[in-house]
């Protein structure tokens, strides 16, 4: 008997990613960083090349060496490298590196001499987002440098990439003002006579509704777990995780009752209460107390008063509950349940979120579709 879980379909995944990859005529790197965004990153990258990906993305070096340490042989790309760490070790188990800034490329060349082999790496452009990426006036030296590290043999620019910042909002003029400084930052690559494989721009959003930025390479990160990443469009996909959790305990208490710390939820009437064993140690964002969205009893119901580090309660009225009854915080939304989405609005947040808060070490992820 379980208290609470994390479900996820992996089938949901594998055809998640074979509709992305039958939208393109580009290779598909689908994203598994942030554990596969809740999903667990090695189920989650297993389900994604059985439904076509070519490359698995993710941000850190611990995140790809646990990719090779899985027996997953694939092409990795990790991008979020702070400075000191042992990149020898991602350049010998043949994992792409992301690389912005001329400091990071002598750490990229130094890894490769110690590695006793080039690192493959891939140079990012700040098209506009100004996070990561070369900035445009640092971009051309950035390239001379690189190209340089390749004749000596100990690099090698196997990729171009950046990041959208608005491809979330169809229509949005920013991404064509970032599109134009890609095309222009690819100019600057040929004339620095480097001849990279791979130009990739797409993120989810992109590779769902603008296929002139797909190039080379398309990573699709949250469409590949079933979420959109256009607010009111679904675009076929199917949600892979559902998160719920058993009635610990029930009660029944007068109006006027006080629920939960600080009492900001009353009753308004006798009324049956429910404890959920699952709190914002588990995933509940505090944020959904008096508005988090679950169902239990075949009925939408909202949570109670302040959601607590372990625990939720649910005001039942007088509807029947009882001990060991299933309450689904989201799920895919097929049987009536509450969905990420759903999660999403109610606590002024996006679905990204909702789904990487889930799975932590005391909700076992149950896993769905799974193949030998």
């Amino acid at each position: 008997m379980w208290q609470a879980e994390v479900r996820v379909d992996l089938d949901a995944i594998r055809e998640n990613v074979s509709r992305l990859r039958s939208g393109t005529g580009a290779e598909l790197m689908a994203v598994v960083k942030a554990d596969g965004y809740g999903h667990g990153m090695v189920p989650a990258a297993r389900a994604a090349l059985d439904g076509g990906a070519d490359w698995l993305g993710v941000c850190t070096l611990d995140e790809a060496l646990g990719l090779r340490a899985a027996g997953i042989t694939v092409p990795v790309l990790a991008w979020l490298l702070a400075p000191g760490l042992p990149l020898h070790e991602g350049v010998a188990a043949g994992v792409d590196l992301g690389v912005a800034s001329l400091s990071q490329l002598d750490e990229m060349i130094e890894a490769s001499r110690r590695a006793g082999r080039p690192a493959r790496l891939h140079l990012k452009i700040d098209t506009g987002l100004s996070r990561g990426g070369a900035t445009v006036a640092d971009w051309p030296a950035l390239l001379d440098a690189a190209a340089k590290a390749q004749a000596d043999g100990v690099v090698e620019v196997v990729g171009v990439w950046s990041h959208f910042v608005y491809a979330d909002m169809p229509g949005h003029p920013t991404t064509d003002r970032q599109l134009a400084v890609f095309h222009e930052g690819l100019a600057m690559v040929e004339r620095a006579g480097l001849r990279p494989r791979y130009r990739h721009l797409a993120n989810s959003a992109a590779t769902l509704t603008r296929p002139d930025t797909h190039f080379d390479l398309v990573r699709p990160g949250i469409a590949v777990y079933g979420l959109s990443p256009v607010a009111g469009e679904t675009y076929g996909l199917r949600p892979a995780m559902t998160a719920r959790a058993r009635v610990m305990l029930t009660k029944r208490v007068a109006a006027g009752s006080g629920v939960s710390y600080g009492h900001t939820y009353t009753t308004e009437r006798d009324a049956n209460l429910a404890v959920v064993p699952l709190g914002y140690a588990d995933g509940v964002p505090r944020h959904a107390s008096n508005s988090g969205p679950v169902q239990l009893g075949g009925r939408r119901r909202t949570i109670s008063g302040r959601v607590c580090m372990d625990q939720f309660v649910l005001d039942c009225g007088d509807d029947p509950v009882a001990a060991g009854d299933v309450v689904t915080l989201f799920g895919s939304g097929a049987d009536g349940e509450p969905t990420a989405d759903d999660w999403a609005e109610a606590v002024g947040t996006i679905n990204y979120e909702i789904v990487t808060r889930f799975g932590g070490s005391r909700v076992p992820r149950v896993y769905d579709g799974e193949r030998p």
